[in-house]
């Protein structure tokens, strides 16, 4: 079989991408049919005129999601992806799922680029894998899975948890302090039935925005705490009157702040002071660093039961996966066991089995090198095409996360930059949305800039589109 592979020379969209997509979509769209024969590397590489190394890379990862096979001796060739879970986007981006804190509820225009801060990229899932383990869990018609398990989660998968979570972000505990549950919201009001209601609870400002919203409509008292380049205010944390404090010490959102030892040591010195003091450490996007080494969990420093660790599988897997956990210190735990042990687990067994499964396999941890890899490409691509930025803006937050913070040095406000933004059919996100109360923002007009839901290309035309919004010099450059 020959393969007409439209190769274009374009920026940051290498060789062997286009190959992949190409081949990719073939598949999808039927065009190429399940045993359909591909040309050997060699061939398609000297069709091409392109080196051999190019189209070893698209096959590996085309072979690598189970779109094609290697049969010894015989070759490539196309495998049968029924029921295939589809984003829609193959022939254009990666799909975002989101509910943003600013926005409401879902997406309101269908902008030519929305850099959500909320997106991830879905595109490179591992389908193949996942599929073949929700098969597996059901193969033998395994009764178990549908009755009632373990309110904590079950066993096994608390246990992988606490591996990973040690392995990884240097967390110390045993599979009894862990708490499985369906999304962050859900844990977060066991907590409050835990920690009772008579409670105040500080919150970095500006913040993640759905967690205030839980605390509120718990009726708490929240108090929006000051940060300076290191995280939250100790000082202001202090005279706030709060007794547990909210915090995102490895990467802050939105701010993208990494707290530094100082700083935390400040805080557990802070929880400490007091019996009734707690450290609740929200550690959403931690596995997403380019530069240096992870950052460890502020839950490894305490040696005195005062941090409570709230972690997720949103953003390293899928929204839609809605599996979150927490790691409650052991004064905590024995509460949880008095007083509200009986409250049913909110995942299902077949969901925990298969996410244990996925973990154990080793399924996991490859998904994360791959996400790291797929995320950094991004990341350098858009930072290198906001250096013509700098003479109008300070870009931060530009070594972890999933997104960047621009703040303005010409004196135009957030309202203009969106707004010039928008009529060029481009959406960016104003910090100010992220604040508990508006007029508590002191920070000068900044705008976020989301890219793990866009395709390279995407991030090519948006910086291009904003360039001509913003009046970037060379505004012309780079354009598709």
């Amino acid at each position: 079989m020959e393969l007409m592979i439209p190769l274009k020379n374009q920026p940051g969209l290498p060789y062997y991408s286009q190959i992949y997509t190409y081949i990719k979509n073939e598949i999808v769209k039927g065009n190429l049919r399940p045993a359909d024969r591909l040309p050997s590397t060699r061939q398609l590489a000297e069709h091409l005129k392109v080196s051999r190394s190019t189209t070893q890379m698209a096959y590996e990862q085309l072979l690598s999601e189970g779109y094609i096979e290697s049969v010894p001796c015989r070759g490539y060739f196309v495998l049968k992806i029924d029921g295939l879970i589809h984003t829609g986007q193959e022939n254009k981006s990666q799909f975002s799922f989101f509910t943003d804190p600013i926005e409401g509820t879902g997406r309101k225009k269908d902008w030519s680029v929305d850099f959500s801060p909320r997106g991830i990229d879905l595109c490179n899932f591992p389908f193949n894998a996942w599929r073949r383990i929700s098969k597996n869990t059901l193969i033998d018609d395994n009764r178990e899975m549908f009755a009632a398990g373990d309110p904590q989660g079950e066993y096994l998968f608390r246990e992988a948890i606490r591996s990973y979570l040690h392995s990884a972000r240097g967390v110390n505990c045993v599979p009894e302090q862990i708490i499985v549950g369906a999304g962050s919201e859900y844990l977060l009001m066991l907590l409050s039935q835990i920690l009772g209601r008579d409670r105040i609870i500080a919150m970095e400002n500006p913040t993640y925005r759905q967690a205030y919203r839980v605390f509120n409509s718990l009726q708490y008292k929240v108090v929006p705490v000051d940060m300076d380049q290191s995280g939250m205010d100790v000082r202001v944390l202090e005279k706030s009157g709060a007794d547990i404090a909210y915090i995102m010490p490895s990467h802050q959102y939105p701010t993208g702040i990494i707290m530094p030892v100082k700083r935390r040591q400040e805080l557990l010195a802070w929880a400490y002071e007091r019996e009734d003091r707690y450290l609740i450490e929200d550690d959403y996007d931690s596995e997403f660093r380019y530069k240096g080494k992870p950052i460890p969990a502020l839950q490894g420093m305490d040696d005195r039961d005062r941090v409570i660790y709230c972690g997720t599988f949103s953003k390293s897997i899928a929204p839609a996966i809605r599996v979150s956990y927490v790691v409650l210190p052991r004064p905590l735990c024995r509460i949880y066991q008095k007083r509200i042990s009986f409250y049913a687990s909110t995942v299902s067994r077949i969901d925990q089995n298969i996410l244990y499964q996925f973990m154990s396999e080793g399924h996991y941890e490859r998904h994360l090198n791959r996400m790291r890899a797929v995320y950094k490409a991004k990341h350098d691509l858009l930072t290198a095409g906001l250096k013509s930025f700098e003479d109008q803006f300070t870009i931060e937050g530009e070594h972890a996360g999933l997104h960047l913070l621009l703040t303005d040095r010409k004196g135009r406000s957030e309202e203009e930059l969106v707004a010039k933004a928008e009529a060029k059919n481009v959406k960016v996100y104003g910090l100010s949305g992220y604040f508990i109360h508006k007029e508590h923002n002191k920070y000068p007009p900044t705008v976020i800039i989301g890219f793990a839901n866009l395709t390279e290309t995407q991030i090519q035309t948006g910086i291009a589109l904003l360039k001509e919004a913003w009046s970037v010099n060379g505004s012309k450059e780079g354009m598709l």
